[in-house]
């Protein structure tokens, strides 16, 4: 069970707009008032002053809570699990606090200060701890009101796991303006994540024929380890020349052992998500009925439109996974940190959402 912006926006929109909300942190003497909420992920408006110094709801200017820090807070969230927002949020956004007060009165929410490990050398002692929230969807709390939860967890606070990519030269000609630019960017930063992924796994990735020339770390991109160079050498394509057409321009797809392929994956930054599904779909069409995962790669905020399209009835045969920015970057990231062997399947499916049933 996962939280989304949506979640949290229609939690949020339950508070009553006729009043004010204190902060949790009672040192804080501000006040927050709730503007206006544009569904279903934000913005949020909303106005906070301090009575104490002579501020009204009638001086203070509207500030806005982004639909991108409602995202980033709603991945954080684990059911039972507390998180620290200035962690999630590592310091950015200066509606942060506002943001957590407003998610702290409504019911599946509660504040907590779990225990924190402290190591010094060869000894560990537990201190008292920061401020967290923490998810708690199977008992809920009166709407409009802070509960505080005492919790036996402690928390072993590490850096935060960053994904890290070298550096990335797009060929002459690929984009044509600056906007383009950085939109293709991320799209090859992101396949360049799923190859890293697929040779910690045991894969071999195909990367679609038009972005093998991009430049990863001072190499081609179709020339780094564990990239298939021709579609022709997969005997699972080769075999069939509608799917061996269908492929070449399919973002990614993972081959293990010359009999099986994991996934089909297409990579929607900033295009329709129609396109990606039309071309797994005739990949789909072009081979005998073969196990296999077909794969939406998109932005975290475009949860809601892959849902959206991956239920039409034209792609329900697809059952299509829904792997998010967040998930791939989670997953890179353990692959940098650690050598992974011996997962099972069953590990992969968990960074991975199906999306059948589940309409935005």
């Amino acid at each position: 069970m996962r939280l989304t912006a949506a979640d949290i926006v229609a939690y949020i929109d339950q508070l009553p707009k006729n009043r004010t909300f204190p902060y949790i942190n009672p040192r804080t003497k501000g006040l927050i008032k709730i503007v206006s909420i544009t569904k279903p992920e934000g913005p949020i408006v909303i106005k906070r002053y301090d009575p104490s110094k002579g501020g009204t709801p009638f001086t203070a200017k509207d500030e806005s809570i982004s639909a991108e820090m409602i995202w980033r807070v709603a991945n954080a969230f684990f059911s039972n699990q507390p998180i620290n927002f200035d962690r999630v949020l590592g310091g950015s956004y200066n509606t942060r606090s506002v943001l957590e007060t407003l998610i702290a009165h409504t019911p599946q929410f509660y504040y907590c200060y779990p225990g924190r490990i402290e190591s010094t050398m060869s000894n560990s002692t537990i201190k008292n701890g920061h401020k967290h929230l923490m998810w708690c969807p199977e008992r809920p709390h009166e709407l409009g009101v802070m509960v505080k939860v005492e919790t036996d967890i402690v928390i072993s606070e590490i850096p935060n796991a960053d994904a890290f990519y070298d550096s990335l030269v797009l060929p002459e000609g690929i984009v044509h303006n600056e906007i383009d630019i950085e939109i293709k960017r991320r799209h090859s930063q992101i396949q360049v994540a799923l190859i890293m992924i697929g040779q910690q796994l045991g894969f071999r990735t195909w990367i679609a024929q038009n972005d093998k020339g991009i430049m990863y770390n001072n190499q081609r991109v179709g020339e780094m380890t564990g990239v298939v160079n021709s579609l022709r050498d997969e005997r699972l394509i080769a075999a069939f020349e509608g799917a061996y057409n269908a492929a070449k321009l399919i973002d990614c797809i993972w081959f293990k052992n010359g009999k099986l392929m994991p996934a089909v994956m297409e990579v929607e930054h900033s295009t329709g998500v129609t396109s990606g599904l039309t071309r797994m779909k005739g990949l789909q069409d072009a081979l005998p009925p073969f196990p296999t995962r077909y794969v939406i790669v998109a932005p975290d905020e475009d949860r809601n439109k892959v849902l959206r399209e991956a239920n039409r009835t034209q792609f329900q045969t697809l059952d299509v996974r829904y792997f998010p920015y967040s998930a791939v970057e989670e997953l890179y990231s353990l692959c940098q940190r650690r050598k992974i062997r011996g997962v099972t399947e069953d590990f992969l499916d968990s960074f991975m959402e199906p999306t059948i049933g589940l309409l935005a």
